[in-house]
């Protein structure tokens, strides 16, 4: 069976980005050498504990638990230990061991390979992370078929990016917000292309959806500097710096996590406005500029609505707990939202919601310049060389 240009197109562009997100993983970061070369990490299910020197301080507990676990793989495996699991009085970082647990254990070597410091970190979770990872898996293939395997290549795609390029680049120093903006344009371009093809289509959709993205990241720069919000409220930005990293820029490290945060959904209406111009382009393919503008319009209007809600959602379910303790203290609605962690949240969702309701408009003015008319150049030549759809 003979693939017509298209579908060689889009096996090409598959089988280029299954062999760059394969490259991507086995890149250096450079930081490699930071890890430990006397430590062995292993699983280990728990034998026995001892509660004994564990003091509860009503909620809190502290203190120290005594865990007896026999290693499950690696060099040590069948091998009894025992640990201490030390209890910092810390809710969100403090656990409890009890017999039949699954543990990940960080054993500590002396320099003639003997263990000398067992220690208990966490529960063991990459088994079940790697069991819905699978089956999700499974239903994007059963569901989606070959476009479900796109945009899982493009799942994969970003993963990598984001932790084999634009984590060691922040890192190494490299500007925040430019280095976010160009890796969400390769994101962008990725995505889109490898899920629509390289045609107009995808072609609308990227300039859209970048054009939005460009539209969040001068507002998040700007607003940031005026909310007079700083980097240090995002989660371990203190661990960061006093790790060896005081020479960041943690408020552009927030800057560009504000439009990096709603970049998925912008690509997302980017790609309902531009397919669904295409098909009415297909459908009527006189229709002038003007009228598949507006149709791009109205349909980015139809989806602007349910998008923002969806922003707004994703960020405060992450903050949940400090609202209801503002609630819960009586602390009024106007001290609440000048709160800098409540305000840096309204900053985020406002100004990626300006870039969902800007990328609408501007993948339907590019869909009209790149579209209309391109059904009449089937069969004749065509300056754009991406081809119809």
């Amino acid at each position: 069976m003979k693939l017509s240009s298209k579908s060689y197109r889009d096996w090409l562009l598959v089988a280029f980005f299954i062999v760059v997100t394969g490259a991507l993983y086995f890149l250096p970061t450079g930081f490699e050498k930071n890890k430990d070369n006397d430590a062995v990490r292993c699983s280990g299910t728990v034998v026995s504990v001892d509660n004994g020197n564990i003091q509860n301080l009503g909620m809190i507990r502290a203190g120290e638990q005594a865990v007896t676990l026999k290693v499950l793989d690696g060099p040590f495996k069948g091998q009894e230990f025992t640990g201490n699991n030390q209890l910092l009085g810390q809710l969100d970082r403090d656990k409890i061991f009890q017999q039949g647990d699954k543990v990940y254990v960080i054993l500590t070597l002396d320099a003639s390979g003997k263990v000398i410091y067992v220690n208990p970190q966490a529960h063991y979770r990459l088994g079940l992370e790697l069991f819905l990872l699978g089956l999700f898996t499974t239903l994007l293939l059963l569901f989606g078929g070959l476009t479900g395997f796109k945009a899982l290549l493009s799942f994969v795609f970003t993963g990598m990016t984001m932790w084999k390029v634009l984590v060691p680049l922040l890192l190494k120093g490299m500007d925040p917000v430019w280095l976010a903006l160009s890796v969400v344009a390769l994101l962008c371009a990725g995505i889109i292309f490898l899920v629509a093809g390289i045609n107009r289509t995808g072609l609308t959709a990227f300039l859209g959806a970048f054009l939005g993205v460009v539209s969040s990241c001068a507002l998040g720069v700007y607003f940031t500097n005026k909310f007079h919000v700083h980097g240090a409220v995002m989660p371990f930005a203190e661990t960061l710096l006093y790790s060896g990293y005081g020479h960041l820029n943690l408020t552009r490290i927030f800057m560009a996590g504000v439009f990096l945060a709603s970049s998925g959904a912008v690509m997302d209406l980017a790609m309902d406005v531009a397919s669904a111009m295409s098909e009415v382009v297909h459908k009527k393919p006189g229709i002038s500029r003007v009228e598949a503008v507006w149709s791009g319009i109205r349909v980015g209007r139809a989806v602007v609505g349910t998008m923002t809600t969806t922003l707004l959602l994703a960020y405060s379910g992450g903050y949940m707990t400090l609202l209801m303790a503002f609630m819960a203290q009586g602390i009024p609605l106007d001290s609440t939202f000048n709160f800098i962690y409540v305000a840096a949240e309204v900053l985020k969702t406002l100004v990626g919601s300006f870039g969902l309701v800007t990328v609408a408009p501007f993948t339907a003015i590019v869909g009209g310049m790149l579209l209309v008319g391109s059904e009449k150049k089937k069969n004749g030549s065509s300056i754009l060389t991406l081809g119809p759809r």
